[in-house]
């Protein structure tokens, strides 16, 4: 959900683009925000959008953490004195518990009023132990890809290299027909990935 704006940005210049030069060139483009996480927020202020910049790592879970790391830090995590609602409405007002909840949902593909009938009336401490194991499961293969790739700098000049090959086949001949349209002569190009 905070991409969207980058979203609203490519669409406003594509409007602009086919308004000036006549034509339905670039598509508009419109963002798909689904699912019951959308936005995440800190284990810390559940009011709060969770993130890298944030001082405190307790706020965020780090896709490079250790399995003890995250269960600490969801274990750790906000909540109030309340036990969990059976209901959605009982959310209202909670902004920790609503974040917990929200991100059980995610991770288990379950809605969040699923996860409220299952754990309506239970107390946080049971709560987030099975959030931690939930989390730690499902973060575990990201976090064992990432740790191989950052320790192979090889395996990830390689995939930047194709990446950017694989990007520019897509990209050139839409930037020779934008400059065709425009009118202006395309300048010559580097050779990309070539030693």
């Amino acid at each position: 959900e905070d991409q969207k704006q980058h979203l609203e940005l490519a669409r406003d210049i594509a409007m602009k683009f086919n308004h000036d030069f006549e034509r339905s060139f670039f598509p508009l483009i419109e963002p798909l925000i689904d699912g019951p996480a959308t936005r995440v927020m800190s284990l810390r202020d559940g009011r709060k959008k969770m993130s890298k910049s944030d001082a405190s790592d307790m706020s965020r879970i780090n896709l490079t953490d250790e399995p003890d790391l995250i269960a600490h830090k969801i274990r750790r995590a906000r909540t109030d004195s309340e036990p969990i609602p059976a209901e959605l409405a009982g959310l209202e007002g909670r902004p920790e518990a609503d974040n917990l909840i929200t991100i059980f949902a995610a991770l288990s593909d379950l809605s969040k009023s699923d996860v409220l009938q299952r754990y309506g009336g239970s107390p946080f401490a049971t709560f987030k132990g099975d959030l931690a194991e939930l989390a730690v499961e499902t973060l575990r293969p990201v976090r064992d890809e990432m740790t191989r790739l950052l320790a192979d700098s090889a395996e990830i000049d390689h995939v930047l290299r194709d990446g950017a090959q694989r990007a520019a086949a897509i990209a050139e001949p839409i930037i020779d027909e934008t400059y065709a349209i425009v009118g202006l002569l395309r300048p010559m190009r580097h050779q990309t990935g070539t030693s």
